[in-house]
């Protein structure tokens, strides 16, 4: 004999209440005695019930309880950095108590050859989108979701008109960074960045490149260098950040005549890259060149050295833009809100030979 699942009537049936009764003691949506309540989920219990059909329920109020997360870059390499993952984890853990699921968006396709977006984009059913690392300024992405009225929540990004931000003081942090290190002597600084935007490269960034800059914690962290009146020696754009990334970028930074005293690299990852390229170039850390990087990851690999960086609260970031989608839901208007950051030193910066 085929099993049949239980229903919410056999339930109402169980506990002696209507229906609707039943199915306010499941989603806690309207006033039911403690004691009925009791009841009802002991019945449901007993039947073997886990609780309303999830298509049924999204269909009678209209909502998915799926929120799409975008993220700023293709997903094989946003899990090999644990930046990626701290703030997903203070992010989902935090829809995870409000019962919602959460979906994976690229936010660029898996090759680069082509500036199609991701399907899901167009067509994935969502009550909310999270863009994790920020858009750009003509942001096709946000374009998309906004064709699709979905409410948006942006990390890191530019100013929009009602779309709620969460933001670091990423600029600010960088300024106390630069000022930290010319204040011990450092005048020729150059700067391993995040990727601007559009297609990837690895190289020197020019003039021309620099009208490119399209990514906004890229250029959160340049202003900062220049609000501390820092004028780099040489800016090389990482294709993303990662240590090979880095590896690669400290290369082309270091292996010059005459190379920078310091480095400040946007991120930790890039920042462990450039000082094995140092090293590899035959350079001592911090004695021949101090090294930097941005976001306090625990590296422990790096041992003895510890990175001097700028700390973000990661897993914070994630728990308020979730705390941003539930009040979008709720039908509010989420204030605009700035983390702040800290400056920690390690054992990778010095003052300058000489």
């Amino acid at each position: 004999m085929a099993h049949t699942r239980p229903t919410l009537a056999d339930v109402a049936s169980a506990a002696q209440v209507s229906v609707s009764t039943a199915s306010l003691a499941f989603s806690g949506a309207g006033p039911i005695a403690a004691g009925t309540r009791d009841r009802v989920r002991a019945a449901a219990l007993a039947l073997g019930y886990t609780g309303p059909n999830p298509l049924g329920r999204s269909l009678r109020s209209g909502r998915s309880g799926i929120v799409a997360v975008v993220i700023g870059d293709q997903l094989s390499r946003s899990f090999r950095d644990p930046v990626a993952i701290k703030v997903l984890d203070g992010l989902v853990g935090t829809l995870g108590t409000m019962g919602l699921g959460v979906l994976l968006v690229p936010g660029m396709p898996a090759t680069n050859g082509t500036a199609d977006l991701d399907p899901l984009l167009a067509s994935a059913p969502m009550d909310v989108a999270v863009l994790v690392w920020g858009s750009r300024r003509a942001d096709p992405v946000l374009a998309a979701l906004q064709r699709r009225g979905v409410p948006v929540v942006i990390g890191e990004g530019p100013a929009v008109d009602g779309v709620p931000l969460v933001g670091i003081a990423d600029r600010q942090g960088t300024a106390d960074l630069a000022r930290y290190l010319t204040g011990l002597g450092h005048r020729r600084i150059g700067v391993v960045t995040l990727p601007f935007g559009g297609p990837r490269r690895n190289g020197f960034v020019d003039a021309a490149r620099m009208e490119q800059l399209d990514w906004t914690p890229t250029r959160h962290r340049l202003e900062g260098l220049a609000d501390a009146g820092v004028d780099p020696t040489a800016v090389v754009e990482a294709k993303a950040s990662l240590v090979e990334e880095g590896q690669a970028a400290g290369r082309l930074l270091l292996d010059v005549d005459e190379p920078p005293t310091a480095v400040v690299a946007q991120s930790d990852l890039l920042a462990a890259g450039v000082l094995i390229a140092a090293r590899d170039l035959g350079l001592r850390v911090p004695q021949d060149v101090s090294i930097a990087g941005f976001d306090g990851l625990d590296l422990p690999w790096m041992a003895p050295d510890v990175l001097t960086t700028v700390s973000q609260p990661l897993e914070a970031k994630g728990e308020a833009l979730g705390r941003a989608v539930a009040k979008l839901l709720a039908g509010q208007v989420p204030p605009p809100v700035r983390l702040d950051v800290e400056l920690r030193i390690g054992t990778t910066t010095a003052p300058p030979r000489g």
